[in-house]
């Protein structure tokens, strides 16, 4: 099974995968609200608003496993990175990313390694997987590393649909 054909809900409860994005370079991350790396939302909506036009997305997916610090409902979580951060990119439903709840989206993506070559559990909020336009996971970037970091962005320039 692709990674596109896994089920999951949007932010607003209807049912989706990530198959709509099929073709398109992918940034996925695990969001939460309440963060010290919410402000990575900026840098987020910055890079989906720019290189749409080339074939990329940006997909959120709020957790609350991590200090509590996704704590809200979905319409919470959507008033807030609309009117906060003017957050465009879709969002879907809140999920567990570590333990036996784990989203089989996220069961998928922590098989990928990091540069260091550790796979495994998410570390904390604003984990980053880059998939390429057949949605295979070309590279795994921890919390602290934003969004826009160069190593970033030289991964999703070198996967951006042709």
């Amino acid at each position: 099974m692709s990674i596109y054909d896994i089920p999951v809900k949007t932010l607003a409860g209807e049912d989706s995968s990530l198959g709509a994005f099929a073709g398109k370079t992918l940034l996925v991350v695990n969001v939460a609200s309440k963060c010290g790396l919410t402000p990575q939302y900026t840098a987020l909506e910055e890079l989906h608003a720019r290189l749409a036009p080339r074939g990329f997305a940006v997909v959120g997916f709020p957790c609350n496993q991590f200090g509590g610090q996704e704590p809200g409902t979905a319409q919470e979580i959507e008033e807030f990175c609309s009117m906060t951060y003017g957050v465009t990119f879709p969002m879907f439903e809140k999920v567990e990313v570590n333990g036996p709840g784990r989203h089989p989206v996220y069961d998928a993506l922590t098989a990928a390694p990091d540069a260091s070559g550790a796979a495994g559990d998410i570390q904390w909020n604003f984990e980053k997987f880059v998939l390429d336009p057949g949605g295979s996971v070309v590279a795994r970037f921890r919390p602290r590393t934003v969004p826009d970091a160069p190593e970033v962005l030289e991964v999703i320039e070198a996967n951006l649909p042709a």
